[in-house]
């Protein structure tokens, strides 16, 4: 088997394995690579040796960590996993996300399993699994944020080989998998990059310290490291698509920027194999160059997710107006309105939360709706509250099922968190498991001073350390099945069935979308194609002027009759129905 590593500033490098040691020789044909051979089999330790001294690190590009990131990695043969096609595959324009947490979505926090668990989903009809970050990080649970190696999957969750029974059992099933993947930064516990060579640059300063080097000398195969481990999810392991983690925090120069590159690469990738494959990122440029072609000068990502018709719906729903909700929430309709039409609510209009202009209007005639994904909650808008209560903390089952019919009928390609279907109660919380005191230490007493600042009293912000606050995360899958769950849960499944059944609802055309409100009586309607969707998030009815008939009712939350031949609409509160032809 052939080992190799690059380690540019090194003099001598040794291959470790399985407790013997023999020395690596220079690769002449790359610069500062090093190379040995030696026999070995899957499961195999082994790690480098650099300029003599005695710590054995684990490989940059290993696939495995079975004793955690301060550990030796093991081989892993990828070309013994058996992971199956999808007979059918989901175009991105057609899909439906589930943002999913491997180590919280079961009380076992494995693959095996949530795969136990794939039927709930495919009865929902959901589309695509979107699963949180899977590689390693010190200790048990945590969000996978601060992963430590680009290339492995978390031990604890099952490994290599977990992963790769994931998505053979989620393709048996017709459903395709995403990884959410950290580009940005490393976590601050077992990244032994460093060590290695220039991975990180001080030319950039990051939320977490040193950016990673995507522009200064060395950059070339930092951003190889990168590129090539984005493939191997995608070709080793079947994965379907890669969402991005914040790539407003790339710290990138060059002239032709990380993301164009890595998109390329992706898009050469699904030519390769015959199946599509996409790149979601998250940024908060609301930059629609992000997803605008290549060719037309764009980075040429696929679809990026949209927070500004997260903070639009939120506000609507909630009345919430501190930090960034504070400009959605002065007419939260009309900001919703503006999302649902042109995408971003921010598109060059001043923000009061970065004190500046903001955003960059989207060309609605050239850009299809499938670039933005639609979402109500997620585990940013959930975890990074105080106490990381969902929306059905505090609302009715009815603002819920509003919440519903907005995502799930709306222009974007909608995704929703695992529990929302059921309007889930359990919270869902920052939580670590640092095994480095000083570091646990620095996470209990930030969190709580951040949100000092807010006026939440430190005693009430949960412990991210405190097992309790891990467990207390992990939903409750006897809650689907009472009152009032089942009823939440059997109508996002008629929604996202309704939305396979009408290609209206799948239209790729914003410009075509039609919106209409009243802020003081909290009423929205918007049309699509023939499809009429009608929400009231008053808890009063209201009657609304369609100024349409000959319409039935395709789904509605409370019993609703359809317009008249005066072409009004009497809706209940807190309610919302579908119309069509």
């Amino acid at each position: 088997m052939r080992f190799e590593v690059w380690a540019p500033e090194a003099e001598r490098v040794a291959l470790r394995l399985d407790g013997g040691t023999r020395p690596m020789a220079r690769d002449p044909r790359r610069a500062g690579w090093w190379v040995a051979e030696a026999p070995a089999a899957d499961g195999d330790r082994y790690g480098f040796l650099l300029d003599g001294d005695e710590v054995v690190r684990p490989d940059p590009r290993g696939r495995r960590l079975p004793d955690g990131p301060d550990g030796q990695s093991a081989v892993v043969e990828t070309a013994r996993f058996e992971i199956g096609a999808m007979s059918h595959v989901t175009v991105l324009q057609d899909a439906v996300l589930y943002e999913l947490h491997v180590g919280t979505f079961t009380p076992e926090g494995t693959f095996d399993a949530a795969a136990e668990r794939l039927g709930h989903l495919v009865e929902l009809g959901v589309t695509h699994v979107s699963l949180m970050p899977v590689c390693p990080f010190p200790g048990r649970h945590g969000w996978g944020y601060d992963g430590v190696a680009p290339w492995a999957v978390h031990e604890p969750y099952g490994g290599p080989a977990g992963l790769a029974r994931f998505v053979d059992a989620a393709h048996a099933r017709g459903l395709g998998v995403v990884l959410d993947v950290v580009h940005n930064h490393l976590g601050p516990l077992g990244n032994h990059l460093p060590a290695f060579g220039p991975y990180f640059t001080d030319r950039h300063a990051t939320p977490w310290g040193a950016a990673v080097n995507l522009d200064a000398p060395g950059s070339d195969e930092v951003r190889a490291y990168l590129t090539e481990s984005a493939l191997a999810w995608l070709r080793d392991y079947g994965i379907d698509g890669l969402r991005l983690d914040a790539v407003h925090a790339l710290a990138d120069d060059r002239a032709l920027t990380f993301l164009e590159e890595l998109a390329g690469a992706v898009d050469a990738l699904a030519a390769e194999l015959g199946r599509p494959l996409f790149l979601i990122a998250e940024s908060d440029r609301c930059d629609p160059r992000t997803t605008t072609p290549r060719s037309s000068g764009g980075l040429g990502l696929h679809a990026q997710w949209n927070d500004d018709f997260h903070h639009a719906l939120h506000t609507t729903l909630t009345g919430e107006s501190h930090g960034y909700y504070e400009d959605f929430a002065r007419a939260p309709l009309a900001a919703l309105a503006k999302t649902m039409t042109r995408a971003f609510f921010h598109d060059g209009t001043h923000s009061s939360f970065r004190g500046r202009r903001h955003g960059r209007p989207v060309d609605r005639r050239r850009t299809p709706a499938h670039r933005f994904l639609g979402y109500a909650q997620t585990h940013d808008q959930i975890g990074n509250r105080a106490l990381g209560d969902r929306l059905a903390a505090s609302l009715s089952p009815g603002l819920l099922a509003c919440a519903a019919a907005v995502t799930l009928t709306g222009p974007f390609v909608p995704m929703l968190f695992m529990g929302e279907e059921w309007g889930a109660t359990t919270p869902w919380q920052y939580f670590t498991d640092h095994p480095d005191p000083a570091l646990a230490e620095a996470v209990r007493t930030g969190r709580r001073r951040e949100f000092a600042a807010h006026g939440w009293a430190a005693a009430d912000v949960p412990d991210p350390q405190d097992p309790a606050t891990r467990n207390r995360s992990v939903l409750d899958w006897q809650e689907p099945g009472n009152s009032p769950h089942d009823r939440l849960l059997d109508w996002h499944r008629t929604l996202v069935a309704l939305r396979r059944r009408q290609p209206d609802l799948r239209d790729p055309d914003l410009a075509a979308v039609r919106v209409a409100f009243d802020e003081e009586r909290r009423w929205l309607t918007y049309r699509r194609g023939d499809v009429r969707v009608a929400v009231n998030f008053s808890p009063h009815p209201v009657t609304i002027a369609l100024g349409h008939n000959g319409v039935r009712v395709l789904a509605a939350w409370q019993p609703t009759d359809p317009p008249g031949a005066d072409g009004r609409l009497h809706l209940p509160g807190e309610s919302a129905v579908v119309l069509g032809p």
